[in-house]
């Protein structure tokens, strides 16, 4: 049965904040800033790896360049304060974020 969102409000459930309930959260700020997403990525890889052993990334922000992975979020997520990637992640079972930078760089993984 299909219903009419402009009869019945929005079709699609919008979060305020997300939801980190399973999700282990490590934040890290090197005393020497990262250079790049990649130096970011090897960091965050090396962290799942201790974290997780074998391990997924799911979703990622490079905020250098303002890039989220997966990259496009469906109606849902245009006025929502849950980005789209956060969402995916977590929705995909995600069990750690790393934070690099206060959000500069973001990875969420999972675990097997």
């Amino acid at each position: 049965m299909h219903t009419n969102p402009e009869k019945t409000g929005s079709a699609c459930h919008i979060a305020t904040e997300p939801d980190y309930t399973n999700v282990t959260i490590i934040e890290l700020s090197p005393t020497e800033p990262i250079s790049d997403f990649n130096a970011a990525k090897i960091l965050a890889n090396q962290v799942a790896d201790k974290e997780l052993g074998e391990h997924m990334l799911l979703a990622f922000r490079d905020g250098d360049r303002d890039f989220n992975s997966p990259e496009h979020g469906d109606e849902c997520h245009s006025q929502s304060p849950v980005p789209a990637y956060i969402d995916y992640a977590l929705y995909h079972g995600a069990t750690l974020k790393v934070d690099i930078e206060s959000g500069r760089f973001e990875f969420f993984y999972v675990g097997f």
